[in-house]
């Protein structure tokens, strides 16, 4: 089936009298994502909301939503009996417990595949960026987007593909090359620059301190947190460090043990590792190259005899050796 043909089979799914609420967990792929699917139904649906559920506090998913102006509603302020149409996009229903809260019409990821549960899926884990898929809806339908949803979605693929050295294809290649020409490069120029906040710097500088170094890998937990995207800033820094190939960063925020795990990708890929050695306790999976763990506590302390910041950290560091495999220089 061609884009044109997924294209028509998506917009089948809604009438003018459609609400339709798209669901995202937000980061710069995701509003990118939720923004093309608003576009592709803009003079179509009555209405589209688009509604996120997770803190946001990293400074580039700000700048994005201050300068896309993406328009996002908070989930927990939205009525769900005012809608009638269900789109998730960058995710899929188990990622989330949010996510699980709906039924879905319709589910567009690229993501490895965990869930189908709707009237329509286009899941394609060879792609980098969920942006990727849109883009070429867009073009499928001969709609030439705006400077701010061409930068958005360039955004999106540039920021999952970390700068198309992770994961990327060549639709990924294309698709960046294709919204160039309409993109406002001011807009990317200011995402991409906002990198970290003065709490951001501290928080990594007790990481620094604090991190565990074994078999290449850099191992740090944080104990409780405030802001979980912390955990992915000082992922994603460490990776930056000769001779690292991993970086588990990990915390605990509203009663959950978040852990994100960044890689080479030249070994045994993380989706894999957190799937295979914390998929009982909670969520758990992602790509060959990073991945996110979402467990319930309480499961957790089931396994841990003292439940302290040290305890849970060397509970990490012994679920990860045992499944990542050894070291290979």
């Amino acid at each position: 089936m061609n884009n044109k043909e997924k294209l028509n089979r998506f917009l089948n799914l809604f009438n003018g009298n459609s609400k339709v609420l798209v669901l995202i967990n937000a980061d710069p792929d995701s509003i990118a994502s939720a923004m093309a699917v608003k576009r592709l139904l803009w003079r179509k649906v009555s209405e589209v909301c688009i509604a996120y559920f997770n803190k946001i506090s990293r400074p580039d998913n700000l700048a994005m939503i201050e300068y896309t102006e993406s328009g996002l509603v908070l989930l927990d302020d939205i009525k769900k009996e005012n809608f009638d149409r269900f789109v998730v996009v960058d995710s899929q229903p188990d990622h989330n417990v949010r996510f699980s809260e709906f039924s879905y019409d319709a589910i567009i990821d690229h993501h490895p595949l965990t869930c189908d549960n709707a009237t329509y899926v286009d899941i394609r884990f060879d792609y980098g960026a969920c942006s990727t898929i849109m883009t070429e809806y867009i073009k499928a339908k001969k709609i030439k987007p705006s400077s701010r949803l061409a930068a958005a979605l360039m955004l999106g693929i540039k920021t999952d593909t970390s700068d198309f050295t992770r994961q990327a294809s060549l639709k990924d290649i294309r698709a960046f090359q294709y919204l160039y020409q309409f993109a406002d490069n001011n807009i990317v120029i200011k995402v991409a620059r906002a990198a970290f906040t003065q709490e951001d710097l501290e928080f990594l500088g007790s990481a620094i301190k604090q991190r565990k170094v074994i078999n290449n890998r850099v191992f740090f937990h944080a104990g409780n947190i405030t802001k979980p995207d912390e955990l992915v800033v000082v992922a994603d820094f460490f990776l930056t460090i000769v001779k690292v190939n991993w970086s588990v960063i990990s915390g605990v925020y509203e009663n959950k043990l978040i852990i994100v795990i960044r890689n080479d990708g030249l070994r045994k890929g993380a989706g894999n590792t957190v799937k295979e050695a914390f998929s009982m306790y909670g969520s758990a999976g992602g790509h060959k190259t990073m991945a996110r763990a979402e467990l319930d506590l309480k499961r957790v302390r089931k396994d841990i005899k003292a439940v302290n910041k040290k305890a849970i950290g060397e509970w990490i560091i012994s679920a990860i050796e045992k499944t990542a495999g050894k070291k290979i220089e």
